[in-house]
Parts: C-alpha cells; sequence; structure tokens
C-alpha cells in the first residue's frame, strides 16, 4: 500500500466532508432519539463507500480518454465555477 497516497486521500477527502451536506444530513438522521445510531451510521458509511467507488470506477475510464492533467485542470475549473456561483447567488439573497 502506499501510505503517502492514502494519508494524502484521506485528508483531502476527510476535510472535503467535514460539515458537507453530507455530514449534516447523517448528524440530523442520527439526532432524532427514536431511530439507531448504528443504522444511521452504517447507512452512511456504505453510501460513502458506493459514492467513493463510483468516483474511482469514473476515474479510472476517464483516465483512458483523457490526460490525468488535463482532468484536473477540469476539475479546478468546475470547483472555481461552482464557487463563483454560490458567491453570485450568496451575494444576490444578501442584497
Amino acid at each position: 500500500m502506499e501510505w503517502k497516497l492514502f494519508a494524502t486521500v484521506f485528508g483531502a477527502i476527510f476535510i472535503a466532508e467535514m460539515a458537507d451536506k453530507t455530514q449534516l444530513v447523517t448528524l440530523l438522521f442520527a439526532a432524532d432519539k427514536d431511530v439507531s445510531k448504528l443504522t444511521v451510521f452504517l447507512g452512511s458509511a456504505l453510501a460513502l463507500v458506493l459514492a467513493s467507488a463510483i468516483g474511482v470506477l469514473l476515474g479510472s475510464v476517464l483516465s483512458q480518454v483523457i490526460n490525468a492533467r488535463l482532468m484536473s485542470m477540469i476539475a479546478g475549473a468546475a470547483f472555481i465555477v461552482i464557487g463563483m456561483v454560490t458567491f453570485y447567488h450568496g451575494w444576490q439573497s444578501a442584497v
């Protein structure tokens, strides 16, 4: 196992998921005193594992067609656009 890569991926995903919609939805389900916390945890964990598996599979397929550097640039541009749209909508609702 490549421990440096593992630590990098773990750190990036962990930070990205903190206070994310996924974590907030899980928090809301777990806040209900009548539900099993284990069931909420297992459902949430399985959903994250499945979403990650889809990401790995799509990344593997796309890497056969698109250069990894180009994919990184496209992803970066997409994040910038999403940030700008989010900022614009937040600005509009504040005005």
